[in-house]
């Protein structure tokens, strides 16, 4: 018999691959922080020993929700400011609060925020949009987290920088202080094609081609953004960025809400990658990303919150239901973005999109021990006929009782494991009465 140090022997098991598999009454064996077996469970006690085993009766496990665009920091501004158009609740409201209060301790409270709200709804993978990256990058250590941090680029000054120049200067070197991190990914995020000259661009590709790191941006996110960038260089954003020579199968187009037929195709043709955030698109009423077109052209689609501040929440089962929603609704067709096309978005898909499809995202032997437990063993998920339907279709996150990163507890029965929720809450609420009295 092989020693494993953890089995989990859940009432279903969801690997995600193979597609629309749903295995009963099976176990999953890991070691070292990896999947060495799926095996019926009565199969698994004659072939395995181990250190743990933890039956679960009632519950689904399945590969960990890959939150595949947020603003981690900007929890501590959920809130601030509501029912507005994006350009309005960006330059008059977000802007202002973010040059007045961004620091160091602000990025590393608020992305503690963040992450302690993710685990608790199944989250063990996020890509995240922000600024002072060390300091998020000490509050996802601490976590014990995976997370993808992209090097933010503006034109405009910010407190994190004066230029364009001055983000490359001080981001870049830390993919080389990073670039051995077992659970830390950096990327390049330029932030929108109307805070980035064609120069800040090509710059950040070089700089992308330079470190083999892929590039995170907001594109054709509004009706606004591209008649800016028409009138300003006679190019629709993504058109702009494929003369530039960004896109490719490193890029992450993120909302993508504005979209034409060729737009698909080009998508398609340069490989990149599209990220739906339907709550928060839908909140700002920016418009609706084309999801089943786009997976139907075999582009790869995954699935984003946006930042707190715009959604308001970080909440990856409401994000899935809402992405099938929406695409049935917006296509008048109530088979488009199935209840297992939103689930493979929510998890595979967006580890395809950071380049990580071969060691997270799915449960299957080799890959990391990336895993969340979903109780249906409620009122809302009885009964569960489909274990699929009734977490896309009616679970919510907290039926979260457990999660795994690299076979790590960080989630123990709904407790966190790995930060002091009582002690977050009180910083948070110090957090609150600052930016409330100012």
């Amino acid at each position: 018999m092989q020693s494993v140090d953890l089995i989990i022997a859940p009432r279903w098991l969801l690997p995600i691959e193979p597609a629309n598999t749903v295995l009963e009454h099976h176990a999953i064996a890991i070691k070292n922080g990896k999947i060495v077996a799926i095996q019926p469970a009565e199969i698994m006690r004659v072939n395995y020993t181990t250190k743990e085993y933890i039956e679960l009766l009632n519950h689904v496990l399945m590969p960990g929700f890959v939150n595949t665009h947020t603003h981690a920091a900007m929890n501590l501004l959920r809130g601030l400011c509501d029912d507005i158009p994006l350009m309005d609740w960006l330059n008059n409201y977000i802007w202002p609060a973010e040059k007045k209060w961004l620091s160091e301790a602000f990025i590393h409270d608020g992305t503690q925020l963040a992450i302690a709200e993710m685990i608790k709804s199944g989250t063990t993978c996020f890509n995240d949009m922000y600024f002072f990256v060390p300091a998020a990058v000490k509050a996802a250590e601490e976590a014990g987290i995976r997370a993808a941090l992209g090097i933010t680029v503006f034109d405009v000054p910010t407190p994190c920088g004066d230029n364009a120049q001055d983000y490359l200067n001080r981001g870049l070197p830390l993919f080389e202080q990073y670039k051995n991190h077992p659970l830390i990914q950096l990327t390049m995020a330029p932030h929108a094609i109307y805070t980035s000259s064609d120069a800040t661009l090509v710059e950040v590709r070089k700089a992308a081609e330079r470190y083999n790191a892929y590039i995170n941006m907001h594109v054709q996110e509004t009706h606004d953004e591209i008649e800016q960038s028409i009138a300003k260089t006679g190019k629709r954003p993504l058109e702009r960025l494929h003369a530039l020579g960004l896109l490719s199968d490193k890029f992450i187009a993120i909302h993508m809400t504005q979209i034409t037929p060729e737009e698909i195709e080009l998508s398609a043709k340069t490989k990149i990658s599209v990220v739906h955030c339907p709550e928060s698109n839908m909140k700002l009423a920016s418009g609706i990303c084309p999801a089943q077109q786009f997976l139907n052209a075999g582009v790869n689609v995954a699935l984003g919150t946006d930042g707190a501040a715009s959604n308001n929440d970080l909440d990856m089962i409401s994000e899935m239901r809402s992405a099938a929603f929406l695409s049935k609704l917006s296509e008048k067709n109530p088979t488009t973005v199935s209840a297992i096309t939103a689930l493979t978005m929510a998890t595979l898909n967006g580890a395809k999109a950071l380049g990580k499809d071969k060691i997270f995202g799915s449960l299957i032997e080799g890959k990391a021990a990336d895993m969340i437990a979903i109780d249906l063993h409620h009122v809302n998920t009885a009964p569960a006929y489909h274990p699929t339907s009734a977490l896309v279709y009616a679970a919510n996150r907290h039926q979260v009782s457990d999660v795994w990163v690299a076979g790590k507890r960080l989630l123990d029965n709904h407790r966190l494991t790995t930060i002091d929720e009582i002690a977050l809450l009180d910083n948070i609420e110090r957090w609150e009465r600052r930016i409330s009295s100012n």
